[in-house]
């Protein structure tokens, strides 16, 4: 699991007892503790929000993916530790905070449509496309979760949403098609989408003898992407073989029951009164 930034650093394990915007007893908090179905979960978002033309203006365009891939990594992902297993006052203040830079945002697409980072629509496609990946991710590579399972993850990330400002995001994986559906027709091919995916793939991540691997991932992530959308995009053809897609499994599945004391899941387990190896058993 990727250090935070500095300036993102946190004691998940204090103040003790206070609870997550989500309980201890959620999918959610099994989801989010495996780091591998994490990075392929946020790379297969990735990939969602920037087939949307509005979307990927506002992120390519105010973000540093491109000038320093790995702390924004970083910084997204401790936005998303502290987002589930932050005590609840905590992940208020961050989620405020991300608001706050997100109403800076605004522009034009190539095209000439206008857009605005706190756009309700927007707001709803990019928290639909990280629930998403991340649910998708862990039952495709960790753990298969059933339909119902699938929509209480999704319904569980209401509380966050909300304060995202994202009010339509969906509950339910039913919602989500209804969504992908209707949002299918804006999406579109881009070169961006073959950037970002360079970007991952060569991205110092991991040490360079073992850089194979992150593509492995890569490629998983590309993996979780609707069919339809893959041709569109056309990177159909960069799905991982059979052995490839195998190993990613078994990556995941070692992760999913190998607990990090130091690392959020465990500390906040901690902090409610858990084992710190609570949730991988």
């Amino acid at each position: 699991m990727m250090l935070p930034p500095a300036s993102m650093r946190f004691d998940f394990l204090h103040p003790s007892g206070e609870a997550a915007l989500v309980g201890p007893d959620s999918l959610s908090w099994r989801i989010f503790k495996n780091p591998v179905t994490l990075f392929i979960g946020g790379v297969g978002a990735v990939i969602l929000e920037l087939a949307e033309p509005a979307v990927r203006s506002g992120v390519w365009d105010h973000s540093s993916f491109r000038q320093d891939a790995v702390t924004r990594l970083r910084r997204t992902g401790a936005a998303a530790m502290m987002t589930v297993y932050g005590p609840a006052g905590a992940a208020r203040e961050m989620i405020a905070r991300v608001v706050r830079m997100h109403d800076k945002v605004s522009g034009t697409t190539p095209d000439g449509q206008p857009y605005h980072a706190n756009d309700e629509r927007l707001l709803d496609w990019v928290q639909a496309t990280a629930s998403y990946g991340f649910i998708e991710a862990y039952s495709r590579f960790a753990r298969p979760l059933s339909d119902a399972e699938r929509s209480t993850a999704f319904a569980e990330g209401a509380p966050a949403a909300q304060l995202y400002g994202a009010v339509g995001a969906p509950l339910s994986t039913a919602e989500w098609e209804a969504l992908f559906a209707r949002t299918l027709p804006r999406l579109e091919r881009s070169s961006i989408v073959f950037d970002f995916l360079s970007i991952m793939n060569e991205a110092p991540l991991l040490p360079r003898p073992m850089r194979w691997l992150q593509r492995m991932l890569v490629k998983a992530a590309i993996d979780i992407v609707p069919a339809v959308l893959r041709e569109r995009l056309g990177i159909a053809q960069m799905t991982p073989s059979a052995p490839e897609r195998a190993a990613a499994r078994m990556m995941a599945r070692i992760a999913d029951r190998l607990p990090l004391r130091e690392a959020p899941p465990a500390q906040a387990s901690m902090r409610m009164g858990r084992d710190a190896a609570f949730l991988y058993r």
